[in-house]
């Protein structure tokens, strides 16, 4: 079943289970920010899509959207006294976007359907125990290659092998277009697996550039981008 959701594209992807800091400073995502506070929108959830690249300044057409976004609810907002907000909003679900509509409200709506994760086949207790083992060696080694170690912390023993791809991937700097591939991978082992080589491969990246990125800090800082 197609639901209407309130979309808030960005240069960016949201996951599911992460935190999503941002500065409002545009009318229609004030006015949006507004709804979603006041109950007009009443789930207080939003959808995030990432941008296709283009030089095209406003969003006209769902080809300069990306087919698979995420829906964020909203946790916090901060109204500042001319108007603008921080909030912080969490990753819940993937859908699909079908249509987007330019008139209806003050900001872009979207008709998308919801993207569960397909069933996996049964698969040997050993081997699944082998990959989440091998997605956090990969997961520690990025945060040790890239942050102090009083800058990052370990999802807890118990997170769901379903979630724990997208928990390992949150505060770490991958690109828009492996963050975009680990949100369309609706089977959670191959997305296990694809996080931990992709973590390695930053890793190695890390250690031979001998640079690291800002501290994972700086992932509670709003950003402007709207």
């Amino acid at each position: 079943m197609a639901d209407s959701l309130p979309l808030f594209p960005l240069r960016a992807v949201l996951l599911p289970g992460a935190n999503l800091p941002l500065h409002i400073f545009e009318p229609r995502y004030r006015q949006l920010t507004v709804d979603l506070v006041t109950g007009a929108l009443p789930e207080r959830v939003f959808g995030v899509v990432a941008l296709q690249p283009s030089t095209d300044h406003e969003v006209t057409d769902i080809s300069q959207l990306r087919p698979i976004g995420c829906s964020a609810a909203l946790r916090q907002a901060k109204r500042l006294p001319d108007g603008r907000y921080d909030i912080i909003s969490t990753g819940d679900r993937r859908f699909r976007l079908l249509e987007i509509d330019t008139t209806a409200a003050p900001y872009l709506m979207g008709t998308v359907e919801w993207v569960p994760d397909t069933e996996q086949p049964t698969s040997a207790v050993e081997s699944v125990t082998m990959l989440v083992d091998a997605a956090r060696a990969a997961h520690r080694r990025y945060c040790n290659a890239a942050w102090r170690s009083d800058d990052w912390t370990e999802p807890d023993a118990d997170t769901e092998t379903v979630k724990l791809a997208h928990t390992l991937a949150a505060d770490c700097l991958l690109s828009l277009e492996d963050r975009q591939r680990l949100l369309e991978e609706t089977r959670p082992l191959h997305r296990l697996r694809m996080v931990g080589q992709l973590l390695n491969r930053e890793a190695g990246i890390l250690s031979a550039l001998h640079a690291v990125p800002a501290p994972p800090s700086e992932f509670n800082t709003p950003l402007c981008l709207n």
